[in-house]
């Protein structure tokens, strides 16, 4: 992540994520996070911190309106991730997700100030759209399955160490 002081205040702590797994025709929504990563952008899942006195669940609706404008309805619980590298710990709970809405915008993460925003786009990918994305730039959950719908197969607890 980028040394900034809006995104200092996510490092050197660990941090409970909820992270929405919306599959609409085959095809995964993800956000692309600027300035995330080793090679300098990550496309992931949308999601975001559990504050104090909030439910994963309520966590994860209010993180898909914020960030791609959705309303959600959480299906199910299916796995935890847990991420470090050398500035970074994060303990990641990922749901299964569904939206009636309208399609997605870009919205915005209000812990950062306007002109540090790092959602830059959102989309959804197909498996060979996936394929063509280096591993550095997405999210370590598709080193565990091989098939977008494989994702929601996915039970118990995965750790990715990136330092």
């Amino acid at each position: 992540m980028q040394d900034n002081q809006d995104t200092a205040q996510f490092q050197h702590k660990v941090r409970v994520r909820v992270c929405g797994l919306l599959i609409e025709n085959d095809r995964i929504l993800l956000l692309k996070h600027e300035g995330i990563g080793k090679a300098g952008f990550l496309w992931s899942p949308p999601g975001g911190g559990v504050q104090f006195d909030e439910s994963a669940k309520d966590a994860l609706i209010r993180e898909f309106k914020e960030e791609v404008n959705l309303i959600i309805k959480v299906e199910k619980y299916l796995f935890t991730n847990e991420y470090m590298d050398d500035r970074h710990h994060a303990i990641e709970l990922f749901f299964h997700v569904s939206s009636s809405s309208k399609k997605p915008t870009i919205g915005h993460d209000p812990e950062l100030s306007g002109a540090e925003q790092i959602i830059t786009d959102v989309q959804f990918f197909s498996q060979p759209d996936l394929n063509k994305i280096s591993s550095e730039n997405k999210h370590s959950i598709f080193d565990h399955a091989n098939q977008i719908s494989a994702l929601l197969e996915l039970k118990g607890f995965y750790f990715f160490n990136n330092i």
